[in-house]
Order: structure tokens, then sequence, then C-alpha cells
């Protein structure tokens, strides 16, 4: 497990060997690493190049914004506690500026509320730490492999009611109405899964299962929250919802006929 800043950390690099000439699919998935602590960034830098990604590190909030300004990153592994912009606003503008840009939030802040404000403001994932870099690495590719899953989908458009809701998974992009709306990967992805089985009932479990890739030590919130921000971008009434239904006691469905 990594430690939270001022742990002792020998003996890190002495377990992560990087072979330079590693190809793998990620490689041209640059990383943004954003932690003011160095002991912290390095670690996750290493273990992140062992799998062929490549990598930047920012140290402060207004370093992270001109590193996403200046060429966004496929993915930010973002901490919350940073110098002169926390890592809250960068998010926000992340989202702004960036909506394709997948976004870990690895933060020393463990509150559920904490979490579920992280998620809100549309992070893909949530991790505390102190936290395992092998877990971090999986939840940085299932972000990424989500991202690409769609668009490899042998469906290549969903164009629902007379263009009432178009999803094309090809260029991850959604319509609604005609008016096009912007998705994080995690939320393109959930739509498509539950557009791709309509009329399916499933679990919180099961959606964590076949949309983020596991279910263990995640908080199901995680999908609670998305589904929130999915509902208030595509449909007309999200209290009401005609696509994204809620099955009490259950889980969630996909309305389609």
């Amino acid at each position: 497990l990594i430690s939270l800043p001022g742990w002792g950390n020998s003996g890190w690099k002495k377990s992560v060997t990087i072979n330079p000439m590693k190809q793998t699919a990620g490689e041209s998935e640059k990383i943004l690493i954003v932690d003011d602590e160095p002991s912290v960034a390095e670690v996750v830098s290493l273990y992140l190049k062992k799998e062929g990604f490549p990598v930047q590190i920012a140290r402060t909030g207004p370093e992270a914004v001109a590193a996403v300004r200046e060429g966004a990153p496929a993915l930010v592994v973002l901490d919350i506690m940073i110098p002169e912009i926390d890592g809250l606003k960068v998010l926000s503008l992340i989202r702004t500026e960036s909506p394709e840009t997948a976004v870990i939030v690895l933060s020393a802040r463990r509150q559920e509320v904490d979490r579920i404000y992280g998620l809100e403001l549309g992070a893909d994932d949530y991790m505390t730490k102190p936290f395992s870099p092998a877990e971090l690495v999986a939840r940085v590719k299932a972000v990424l492999r989500r991202a690409r899953g769609a668009a490899e989908a042998p469906i290549e458009r969903l164009d629902l009611e007379d263009g009432a809701l178009v999803i094309e998974p090809a260029s991850h992009t959604v319509q609604v109405d005609g008016r096009a709306v912007d998705l994080t990967a995690t939320e393109f992805s959930l739509l498509w899964f539950m557009a791709s089985h309509p009329n399916q009932v499933f679990s919180r479990d099961q959606l964590l299962e076949n949309v983020w890739g596991f279910s263990d030590y995640v908080d199901p919130n995680t999908v609670t929250v998305h589904m929130r921000r999915v509902r208030e971008k595509i449909e007309r009434d999200p209290s009401s919802p005609r696509w994204l239904q809620t099955v009490w006691g259950v889980g969630y469905k996909f309305v389609r006929e």
C-alpha cells in the first residue's frame, strides 16, 4: 500500500522493474499525474510506465491546468489537496474544457460526502489514500478500456424515436433532440451498456462488473451518482426519466420499445 504523505518510502523503487522496450495498448495514451507529494507521484509514475503508459507529472493546480490545455491526456490521476488551485476546481475545469479526458481522483479525503462530491463533479473513479499502486493501474486500464470499448462495438449507431436520442459509439457522441451533449468516458459507457441491453434490469453490482470492470472496493454510490449525471444530460425530465428508469429494490433498466 502507498502511505499518506510523510510515511517512509524506502524500497519502492526496488519493487518496480521498467522495461523501456515493452509495447502495450496503453503506450499512446498519456497519463497526467497531479500530486504535490513527490513520493506518491513517483511511485504512481513508475507503475504506469511499467505498463507502457507515457506519464507527465504536475505538482500544482496551475501546472495541471496548463498540461491539460497543452495536450489533453487520455486520463488524469488527480489529488484533491494540491497547491494554488485545489483539485476539485481542476476537475471542474477539465470537465468544461476537455470532457473526453478521464479522471481518477486519488485523495486522502475518505468521507462518503467527499467521494460523492468528486463523482458529482465528473470523476470517473475515486480512490482513497493509502492505496495499492497495482489496483490504481487496474482502474486506469479499466477506465481507458471503457473509453475504447464502445467505439469497438458491433452496433454503429442507435437512433431512438426519430432522433430523440442518438448514440454513436464510434465517435463517442450523444444527441438529444438534435442537441449534442457531453458525456465523460464512464458516463458514455454506462449509457451505451444500458441502451445495448434494452428492458433488462441490472443491479448496481452488475453494472460495476459490466461497465467499471470490477466491483470489489468500489463504492456502490459510484453507480448512483453516474446514473443521476447521465439522466440530467439526456432526460427531458430527470426526476421522471423516459429512458433510464429505476426498478426499486433491484436496480436500473433502459426502457426501449
